[in-house]
């Protein structure tokens, strides 16, 4: 057999074990139950490296642009409210407290906010200056993009998608064959920048950020009026860059009111 095929064989060889011992889940299910087995191709570590890179540039750009924490209130507020959230992040998973979390404000119209993989956080200030936020629905806001990192949906769906390219794109990723920046993974990355989560990733995001919010001190009820607020906050005209990415519609308010009975005395004991 020659050296290529020997390689190839490996790669496939070990493909094929990853995929079998790739299924798992990322959390715990909590009180609302938001648990499931997940693909996971990629490593977390080289997700979070990516993710640290990406926030690092993002927050250079906005400093370069003076909008980066130009608010020192309003970053106190966030960073308090955020504060919070992180510690009860251990009910979802035991390591999460222990993330390098960062939060910062970048000034601008734009309704929108997110947490990258490894706890990077970005609130937008015209999320909160626009739609007049209360604390409370800020934590809703804050703990729905917490919750996408703690169950790592983007490297859920980098796992998928590189299901899709094939095995040996699959497997130069996993074994490293190739510069992480450039390769599939690093493609893979990028282009899920730009696309939206799935309408089940979104549904946990949702239930899992209003344990967070409850367990924290804060209303979940609020999950319902920030999501009004949210629809209502294009005015007829271009929706929210929140919701590019965040679709809000009735089914999500349903599942918030569904899952209050279960949230309200998490909320009624943090308080």
């Amino acid at each position: 057999m020659s050296r290529i095929h020997s390689i190839v064989a490996f790669v496939l060889l070990g493909l094929s074990l990853v995929v079998q011992g790739g299924c798992e889940t990322t959390t715990a299910g909590g009180a609302v139950n938001a648990d499931r087995e997940q693909l996971l191709l990629v490593s977390s570590e080289q997700l979070d490296q990516m993710a640290a890179e990406s926030y690092a540039k993002l927050q250079s750009d906005a400093s370069a642009e003076g909008v980066l924490n130009e608010d020192r209130d309003m970053l106190n507020r966030v960073r308090s409210v955020a504060s919070r959230l992180e510690a009860q992040t251990k009910v979802f998973r035991a390591d999460a407290p222990g993330w390098k979390w960062e939060v910062n404000v970048i000034t601008s119209d734009e309704l929108n906010a997110f947490c990258m993989p490894g706890g990077k956080i970005m609130v937008y200030s015209g999320l909160i200056t626009q739609l007049d936020l209360t604390d409370a629905e800020l934590a809703n806001v804050l703990g729905h993009e917490i919750a996408h990192a703690l169950r790592e949906h983007v490297r859920e769906q980098m796992s998928q998608a590189m299901v899709a390219q094939g095995a040996i794109d699959v497997g130069a990723a996993v074994f490293g064959l190739g510069d992480a920046s450039t390769g599939a993974a690093g493609a893979g990355y990028q282009a899920l920048l730009a696309t939206r989560f799935s309408r089940t990733d979104e549904s946990e995001a949702d239930r899992i950020g209003l344990e967070l919010a409850a367990r924290a001190g804060y209303d979940p009820r609020a999950g319902i009026t920030l999501w009004q607020k949210m629809t209502s906050g294009s005015k007829g005209g271009k929706p929210p860059e929140f919701l590019s990415s965040h679709p809000a519609d009735a089914s999500r308010v349903k599942q918030i009111q569904e899952l209050l009975p279960t949230v309200m005395p998490l909320y009624v004991a943090a308080r």
